[in-house]
């Protein structure tokens, strides 16, 4: 069957680069199922981290994610009648795995590309013959599947595909136990279809074929897969993968053959699914904001998914966050409203405001609803700032009014009054939070000694998203016709900026404080106050703006976003990498963090204005990410960056708010 004619590649690798293990064991892909769930691998489909695997997914039970189906192991078999007469079948291995000292087997050397279309596909030449291997996740259901095309061929051949499994939680890892069941049950008589349910506690999944073939009962262990980036990582990187058998299929030239992992009931038609996933995919590759890169617009869709309860929320970042509320709220504006999607971004806001009405809030205001415990005192905030960019943005004004700016004032009323977490307003007007031994801003690193980088007390983000709510408010009220309202709301803005200015503005350093304490400023210089200098409702003049832009842009820009910490400071700290504490050390001392471009892009436009030579300042800076899309996380934009050149990525091979802010960005340049 020929293949439908797909676009052109998003990306592609060819043989010589894929032959360079170190080179290419560092190019991540991700598939994901719009659950919450994903696939995902390096691009020589060798696992190097404890969170890779082909079915990966949280279950009907629980949000956390579990790992079910770690790889495949493949390798094509000659079966023809001169195949055998010279001298016996011959075999090619398709696979690539580490073990302690080894590779093996070391099927990337058949290999011949690599390409995004969008979804991840993969050419091995084998004699003169092709085999081309796909992969995607079916859309709303904990499902992937794999296509095999036996092309350019003059005989068939015998695929042999063994499930390689782990059936674990997926920051886990596993190893060979008495206690796993080792046994399937067939669901059809030619057996291509069965059921592997190796643990009570955990579901079970289908493995599905749809070809010239049958599924082999040979049950064995791998054992000691060893995974590099997690040994990098300080952590245990060996474990064990159990396979129950495997699948022989015979492929005919030009014949395709399709392979189903789910934990659902298995699809009726394979190729009729393949074929409905393809085109749907098709449809949406297409770009909604002209300047940005269409790679940067497709990754952003794998951060969206459903909760079980039907609310769409957003994924903080994969492979290993769930999802986070300041992370979500950061993240929605770009995510949705930079590409038109307006009305779907309204009702992940709504969906917020049911979970608070409903007192189901753990990890999305930043507070849990049994004790009223806030674990950060921003998530609230920036559901606010996501409220009003939904208003600027054409949002329906009955949601608006009827349910989401109660919400609205519900969090301003909590902030005003005072909650746990150490949250309150002061006499000025403006809101502390946390003690000498919490981080309760985004900059939460914590070691056993205490928080590395310590903003208890008057943090400036957190104070400038407090004014820009209470100015909203203000504005809300009016346009409703609530003069008491409204001079309650001015009231309260304009005693909150006068505290501002006058705690935060250094007017010798012609920046803002970092954290106001006990009537002391800490003038480190810090990404927090460009935070300040991009929102829309501020207390800061446009002078003073600029001022902080220029200070950013001497001490703090990268190529890859702003560094935590400027360089010159003492405690700056230049390298992300080595083990857990190290890392945790360096997380907000210097590293570099790209979501922060985008409001670094918004300051500026506030500070200078959106003519034409500014937007083409800006656009540079934008388009030197484009680079990063086919470097560590293909279509992604990782968590963090070194703050020292040449800025080499870290943590999450794709972050949310990464991709978010920079899609923000180049709205803002075109639209501006």
């Amino acid at each position: 069957m020929a293949r439908p004619r797909t676009r052109p590649p998003l990306l592609r690798l060819e043989r010589e680069r894929l032959l360079e293990l170190d080179y290419a064991l560092t190019k991540e892909w991700l598939e994901t199922d719009g659950l919450g769930g994903y696939a995902s691998s390096t691009v020589l489909q060798c696992p190097t981290r404890r969170y890779h695997g082909l079915l990966v997914a949280p279950t009907s039970l629980s949000e956390k994610r579990y790992s079910f189906l770690a790889r495949l192991e493949e390798s094509v078999h000659s079966t023809s009648e001169r195949a055998l007469a010279e001298g016996g079948e011959k075999h090619f291995a398709l696979s690539l795995v580490r073990y302690p000292g080894a590779w093996s087997p070391a099927g990337h050397q058949t290999l011949e590309s690599f390409e995004l279309r969008p979804y991840p596909t993969w050419t091995h030449r084998i004699g003169g013959a092709t085999l081309v291997r796909s992969l995607l996740m079916v859309k709303g259901s904990p499902t992937v599947l794999i296509r095999y095309d036996w092309l350019d061929a003059a005989a068939p051949i015998e695929l042999r595909l063994r499930p390689l499994c782990t059936f674990r939680e997926a920051d886990a890892l596993t190893h060979e136990n008495v206690d796993l069941h080792p046994e399937v049950q067939y669901l059809d008589s030619a057996k291509r279809t069965l059921r592997f349910k190796p643990y009570d506690a955990l579901p079970s999944m289908v493995l599905e074929l749809a070809g010239d073939g049958a599924f082999h009962a040979d049950p064995l262990w791998y054992r000691n897969v060893e995974l590099r980036v997690d040994l990098e990582r300080g952590y245990d990187g060996h474990e064990d993968h159990f396979s129950p058998g495997q699948f022989r299929v015979r492929l005919e030239p030009g014949q395709s053959a399709f392979v189903c992992a789910t934990l659902r009931e298995p699809p009726v038609d394979l190729e009729q699914l393949w074929n409905l996933q393809e085109r749907q995919r098709r449809e949406r590759s297409s770009a909604t904001l002209a300047s940005a890169p269409l790679a940067l617009q497709l990754g952003a869709d794998d951060f969206l998914y459903r909760a079980r309860d039907g609310r769409l929320g957003v994924i903080a970042g994969f492979p290993w966050f769930l999802e986070w509320g300041r992370d979500t709220y950061i993240s929605l504006p770009g995510l949705l409203l930079a590409r038109g999607r307006v009305e779907e971004c309204g009702e992940a806001l709504e969906g917020a405001t049911r979970l608070m009405r409903d007192g189901l809030m753990p990890n999305i205001f930043g507070r849990d609803a049994a004790t009223s415990h806030y674990g950060s005192v921003d998530a609230s905030l920036w559901f606010a700032r996501a409220v009003r960019l939904y208003e600027l943005a054409g949002g329906d004004e009955e949601r608006i009014e009827r349910r989401l700016r109660p919400a609205l004032i519900e969090i301003a009323e909590c902030y005003a009054r005072g909650t746990a977490l150490g949250i309150a307003c002061d006499e000025g007007l403006l809101i502390r939070a946390g003690d000498a031994r919490t981080n309760a801003t985004w900059m939460d690193a914590v070691t056993p000694s205490g928080p590395v980088t310590p903003r208890h007390g008057f943090a400036v983000e957190i104070n400038a998203l407090w004014y820009a709510l209470l100015a909203h408010l203000e504005e809300l009220a009016g346009r409703s016709g609530k003069s008491a309202q409204t001079a309650q709301w001015r009231s309260a803005r304009e005693k909150a900026g006068a505290s501002f200015l006058q705690r935060f503005w250094l007017p010798e350093r012609r920046h803002l404080a970092d954290v106001w304490l006990e009537g002391r400023a800490d003038a480190s210089v810090r990404p927090n106050m460009v935070l300040a200098a991009a929102l829309e409702f501020s207390p800061l003049s446009v002078l003073q703006r600029a001022d902080i832009v220029r200070v950013a842009e001497n001490d703090l820009l990268t190529p890859r976003g702003l560094r935590t910490l400027a360089p010159r400071d003492p405690a700056y700290i230049g390298r992300y990498g080595g083990g857990t504490l190290e890392r945790d050390r360096a997380y907000h001392q210097g590293t570099v963090w790209p979501w922060l471009t985008g409001f670094y892009v918004e300051a500026y436009l506030r500070a200078h204005g959106a003519n034409a030579t500014t937007r083409a300042h800006l656009r540079r800076l934008l388009d030197g990410f484009a680079v990063e899309l086919g470097g560590h996380g293909l279509n992604h934009v990782s968590e963090v960056f070194d703050g020292d050149p040449p800025h080499r990525p870290g943590g999450c091979f794709a972050q949310a708010w990464s991709s978010a802010e920079l899609l923000r960005a180049y709205a803002l340049c075109e639209t501006t």
